[in-house]
């Protein structure tokens, strides 16, 4: 009996355009890891491997070369049931040049521990008693578009709004904040801003200013990661908390980790496993945040319900949590039937539900 892995590409298709201030998306790829037993495929543990465009630390043209070789070398390992440690197999096998590789393994190693079940870390979460808050995306789009889906979410029953801004003139996105806020005191409705690093380093503190009389939670990435000065600056000086998204894509070794935190000291740091090399890499994060009193939240970043599952679970181990980032599985038309629903604001997992992975074939799979 020996360990095998091989990987499914799969495209993602949106049920709209969903806009940022890098572009709009309408489709998503994705490739989805299976490691079972090549003589007893009846337990299989799968796993997500979603780089963005634009954005991931591995979004390079040699990825899915990369991810064949990883699989093949994974082959060549004859790994026998319970006879690896995860974290020494990562290490071992795939470069941290890749992170989102090393979260689709991770993982689908888990998975296949647990016994192949879409359960990675039992809990009350998965046996359904417990469910995470989260907040309610806003994507760009014209005023109609935006003011559409927060009619919508607050239908839906969410108390914290995030805002995808950057992308429509600047007096239209304050417009909107205006409009809820007219409606809704802050204690009602909690209002969150993302600006995906849109602001001019010379505009950022008028804006934030501005943002602030608006009675916001925080403001995710308001100027471009890679200017650690300028950021720390403004987290001095913002009335408005800022959190930390992209500024932590790339830094993958403990001491650099630490010294972005304590050079910048935001007020929060945003979570993002596929982005940042999985859920090892999110442990480092929190224990830094706990010693430097920074606060965070964990969010999925467009993977399907494969990864959201495993990041939700992962996030379900944390109690006292803010409203968590974990609302995008519902984004997609061709998604995986999963347990997993949004009810009132709140993610829930309903261990009753059966997934369905047909499309994870034998035959459609790539070893490569």
């Amino acid at each position: 009996m020996s360990l095998k892995a091989d990987y499914l590409k799969y495209t993602l298709h949106f049920r709209f355009e969903a806009g940022t201030s890098r572009g709009t998306l309408t489709d998503k790829t994705s490739y989805l890891i299976r490691l079972y037993d090549d003589e007893d495929p009846s337990i299989i543990g799968y796993g997500e491997c979603g780089p963005l465009r634009g954005l991931s630390y591995d979004d390079r043209p040699d990825f899915e070369a990369q991810l064949a070789q990883n699989c093949r070398d994974f082959n060549e390992l004859d790994l026998q049931l319970f006879s690896w440690n995860v974290p020494i197999v990562l290490n071992q096998l795939i470069s941290q040049q890749f992170p989102s590789i090393l979260f689709g393994f991770e993982t689908a190693m888990l998975d296949f521990l647990a016994g192949g079940k879409q359960i990675i870390l039992a809990s009350d979460f998965t046996d359904g008693r417990r469910s995470l808050p989260i907040n309610g995306l806003i994507w760009m789009g014209s005023p109609t578009f935006m003011r559409q889906q927060i009619e919508d979410k607050l239908q839906a029953g969410y108390t914290t709004l995030k805002l995808k801004i950057g992308a429509i003139d600047f007096e239209q996105e304050c417009d909107l904040l205006a409009m809820i806020r007219e409606r809704f005191t802050p204690e009602q409705i909690t209002l969150r801003v993302d600006a995906n690093g849109a602001f001019q380093p010379e505009e950022a503190m008028a804006k934030l200013e501005r943002l602030a009389t608006y009675g916001l939670h925080s403001i995710e990435q308001p100027i471009r990661a890679g200017q650690p000065d300028l950021m720390a600056e403004l987290c001095r000086h913002s009335p408005l908390p800022i959190a930390l998204d992209e500024e932590l894509i790339g830094q993958m070794e403990y001491v650099h980790k630490f010294r972005l935190l304590k050079k910048i000291q935001p007020q929060f740091i945003i979570l993002k496993p596929t982005l940042l090399g999985g859920l090892r890499h999110c442990d480092e994060w929190i224990e830094l945040a706990g010693r430097l009193n920074i606060g965070w939240w964990i969010t999925s970043a467009l993977e399907s319900n494969i990864g959201l599952n495993a990041i939700a679970q992962y996030t379900a181990q944390f109690r006292n949590l803010l409203p968590q980032g974990l609302g995008t599985g519902q984004l997609y038309h061709n998604n995986f039937e999963s347990p997993l629903s949004i009810e009132q604001g709140q993610l829930h997992y309903n261990p009753d539900q059966p997934w369905d992975v047909s499309p994870l074939t034998v035959s459609s799979m790539q070893s490569r």
